[in-house]
């Protein structure tokens, strides 16, 4: 199986603290360590005969309002041929810790500006392939047993995010990682802590092995 990207083409990772994964760090630089790093490993090593340009522009705890300020500067300015947005679990922690349930990181706040930058992406890049990577939570607190527990509340709100990713990825025709999916169909043979040893946010370097793979392949 080998991708689509060709020689000389871009693509571009933007993104929260998932896709950074210290790309500013001298030891991980310039693709952090996580799964953009090793996609672009995966590419050198399956097809070394490409010269395809990887670049990441993920910084940790952005939302998508965060992505809209610095949308021309740290993706549209790189003219990439292809565009990976992976978006979304912060603005649904923030949204649910907030007092106002109209936030600017509600799932309707979320939806607007994801559709309006992508749209402007659409508009000034006409030819730009269009990935979207779904925000994820990866802890097995899905029904609610535990009362207050804010796991489960989170899982209860998650849904009104990926489903934006859906929609706009049926009116973009981008290609699709639904991550959220993917962990939990490896949870019914692994336990969590084998992708995420710590909490059900950042995933170990397994984690982000199983999300490159899962690039490579939507992009094939």
């Amino acid at each position: 199986m080998t991708t689509q990207l060709q020689t000389n083409e871009t693509i571009l990772f933007i993104g929260d603290s998932i896709t950074d994964c210290g790309r500013m760090d001298p030891n991980w630089k310039p693709h952090g360590s996580g799964y953009v790093g090793l996609f672009a490993d995966l590419l050198a090593v399956r097809e070394p005969e490409k010269a395809v340009t990887v670049i990441n522009t993920g910084i940790g705890g952005h939302t998508v309002a965060d992505l809209r300020d610095r949308w021309i500067d740290d993706a549209l300015s790189h003219k990439p041929d292809w565009l990976s947005v992976k978006i979304g679990i912060n603005d649904c922690h923030r949204h649910l810790e907030s007092p106002d349930p109209n936030s600017p990181q509600s799932p309707e706040a979320y939806d607007e500006i994801y559709d309006r930058i992508l749209d402007i992406a659409r508009t000034e890049l006409p030819d730009v392939k269009l990935l979207l990577i779904d925000p994820f939570y990866c802890s097995l607190d899905l029904d609610g047993k535990v009362e207050g527990s804010h796991r489960a509340r989170v899982h209860d709100t998650l849904p009104a995010y990926t489903q934006t990713c859906d929609r706009l990825g049926e009116k973009y025709n981008a290609r699709r990682v639904k991550t959220h999916d993917l962990f939990h169909e490896h949870f019914k043979h692994q336990h969590p802590g084998v992708y995420f040893p710590n909490e059900p946010v950042h995933p170990n370097r397994t984690g982000h092995m199983l999300i490159a793979e899962a690039v490579f392949d939507a992009l094939s």
